[in-house]
C-alpha cells in the first residue's frame, strides 16, 4: 500500500480541481498512481469541477438558519441567477447552512463536514458536475447568546431560509423567548435596510472614522476656518456620522421618531427583562465580488470561429 502525502494530494488537486477529500480517497483507491487517481476522478464526474473553478461565481443564495440561542448565516454562490432557483442548488444551501450551524463558522471545517457518506466539499463539487457551473462557498458567519435569542431575516427570499440578503442578529435577555424573536426579526430588518457598519462607534473601524474626519477637516479648512472652529465642526459632524452609520443610534425604521437603542429599551417592559443587541451579521449576496462583464455576441462568434 503506497503512502499518500500532502504534496501527492495537492498535486492531485491542483491537475483536477476536485476537493482535497476525494483527491486523498482517489489516490488511495488507486494505490498513489497519479494518472489512474485522475481518471478515477474524472469517472466520478469530480476533475469537471475544475473546469469550472476560473469563472466568477457571484450569484447564487444567502442561507441563515437560527435555533434558540443560535444562529448562522452562509453565502453560497454561483454564476447566474438561474442556478438560484434550482432545486439541488437550494437543497445544497441549506444543507451547508445546517453544517454551519453544526460545526461552526470555519469554511474549511464546513466542507470537510460529512453528510452522510461525502463532504460538503464533495457535495459542492458533485453540483457543479451535475449543474454545470462554478460554485463556492465563500463565507460563513455565527452568533451565539447565553441566553436570549438569535433571530434572522431573510430578503428577497426564494425558498425558506434563503434568499438574496441574510442578516442575524443575536439579542442578550433573561426574557421572553417569543417576544425576544419578534423583536430579534425587527431588529434583522432593520439592518437588511439600513447597513450597519457597526454596533456602536466603539465597533468601527478605527481607520473609517480617521476618513471621515480627514474629510470633514479638510472641507472647512477650504472654507478659511480656523483649527480650533474646525475641530468642534468636525466632533459635531461626527456624531450625525455615528447616527448614520451605528445600529444603536440609527433611526429605527420601524418607528423612526425613535433610535434603535430606545426602541430597543422601550420592548423590555413588554419582553420582561433587560435586552441588549449582542451582535449582528448582514450578508449581501456578491458584495464585493467584482463581476465579470460578458460579451455575448463576441463569445458566440468566438465559438463559431469568427472574429
Amino acid at each position: 500500500m503506497a503512502t499518500i502525502t500532502a504534496a501527492m494530494v495537492k498535486d492531485l488537486r491542483e491537475s483536477t480541481g476536485a476537493g482535497m477529500m476525494d483527491c486523498k480517497a482517489a489516490l488511495t483507491e488507486n494505490d498513489g498512481n497519479m494518472e489512474a487517481a485522475q481518471d478515477w476522478l474524472r469517472k466520478k464526474g469530480l476533475s469537471k469541477a475544475a473546469k469550472k473553478s476560473g469563472r466568477v461565481a457571484a450569484e447564487g443564495l444567502i442561507g441563515a438558519l437560527t435555533k434558540g440561542t443560535k444562529g448562522v448565516v452562509v453565502e453560497v454562490n454561483s454564476e447566474t441567477d438561474f442556478v438560484a432557483r434550482n432545486g439541488q442548488f437550494q437543497g445544497l444551501v441549506k444543507m451547508i447552512a445546517q453544517v454551519a450551524f453544526d460545526v461552526g463558522a470555519d469554511v474549511e471545517k464546513i466542507k470537510a463536514a460529512k453528510v452522510g457518506d461525502v463532504t460538503i466539499e464533495t457535495a459542492i463539487n458533485d453540483a457543479i458536475a451535475t449543474i454545470g457551473e462554478n460554485m463556492t462557498l465563500r463565507r460563513a458567519a455565527q452568533l451565539e447568546v447565553s441566553q436570549g435569542v438569535v433571530s434572522h431575516y431573510v430578503h428577497g427570499a426564494v425558498i425558506d431560509g434563503a434568499g438574496k440578503m441574510g442578516v442575524i442578529v443575536a439579542l442578550e435577555s433573561p426574557g421572553k423567548a417569543d417576544e425576544l424573536a419578534a423583536l430579534g426579526r425587527q431588529i434583522a430588518m432593520h439592518v437588511a435596510a439600513a447597513n450597519p457598519l457597526a454596533l456602536d462607534p466603539s465597533g468601527l473601524d478605527p481607520a473609517v472614522v480617521k476618513r471621515e474626519k480627514d474629510v470633514l477637516a479638510d472641507k472647512y479648512r477650504q472654507q478659511g476656518k480656523p483649527e480650533n472652529v474646525i475641530e468642534k465642526i468636525v466632533e459635531s459632524g461626527l456624531k450625525t456620522y455615528y447616527k448614520e452609520v451605528c445600529l444603536l443610534e440609527q433611526a429605527f425604521i420601524h418607528d423612526t421618531g425613535k433610535s434603535v437603542a430606545q426602541a430597543v429599551k422601550e420592548a423590555e417592559g413588554k419582553v420582561g427583562g433587560p435586552v441588549k443587541i449582542a451582535g449582528f451579521v448582514r450578508y449581501a449576496l456578491g458584495e464585493g465580488i467584482e463581476k465579470q462583464e460578458s460579451d455575448f455576441a463576441a463569445e458566440v462568434a468566438a465559438a463559431s470561429g469568427k472574429k
